[in-house]
């Protein structure tokens, strides 16, 4: 048999060793470990029976080292949501995030948007309980619905060259300097 177990990487397991960002948040990725690891390491310390030991994946990190694993539909978001960012630090500056937010109604669209950085840089969403069944083993049809827009039916086109995975090849233009010197938050009186 097999088992998945999905955690969020704020799963309460104590201390990671915490890093925080500039808004006071927690920066789990930039953590002394993570919750997956340490629950990998109690599951292994209690002795399962299982052929192997617990191992753990941190969900994303597959699609980004192996661009055949994202969706189409994230790889375009993605891309249109930088496009974005790119628009809104040049006609309006900095404290700003890029969004996406669904179109309302039956049909999946993606409205691409911006939020005042100070207005959602402490705050939290959390998976609905409502997705997740009530014996909590599984999810919802609810929630897969939901998730089916974003998955997409299809596999993203990925440019080979020699047989390796094709990246983009960038000119280096230099333009004279627009912006005053940035100064991280962190670093700001």
């Amino acid at each position: 048999g097999r088992c998945i177990v999905v955690v969020n990487e704020g799963f309460n397991v104590g201390s990671v060793g915490e890093s925080y960002d500039g808004f006071d948040n927690i920066e789990y990725g930039a953590s002394k470990t993570t919750a997956a690891q340490i629950v990998t390491n109690y599951l292994n310390s209690v002795g399962i029976k299982a052929r192997g030991q617990v191992t753990c994946q941190v969900p994303g990190i597959i699609q980004r080292g192996v661009s055949i694993h994202a969706s189409k539909v994230d790889i375009d978001e993605a891309y249109e949501v930088g496009k974005k960012a790119v628009e809104i630090a040049i006609n309006e500056g900095t404290g700003w995030m890029a969004t996406i937010l669904r179109k309302p109604g039956n049909s999946y669209k993606a409205i691409f948007d911006k939020v005042d950085l100070e207005k959602i840089a402490k705050s939290l969403r959390f998976f609905p309980l409502s997705w997740i069944t009530s014996d909590g083993i599984d999810v919802t049809n609810d929630f897969i619905r939901y998730a089916m827009p974003l998955i997409g039916e299809s596999w993203p086109e990925i440019k080979l060259e020699k047989g390796l995975q094709r990246f983009t090849k960038f000119s280096i233009k230099f333009i004279n300097k627009k912006l005053s010197n940035y100064i991280p938050i962190k670093f700001r009186n």
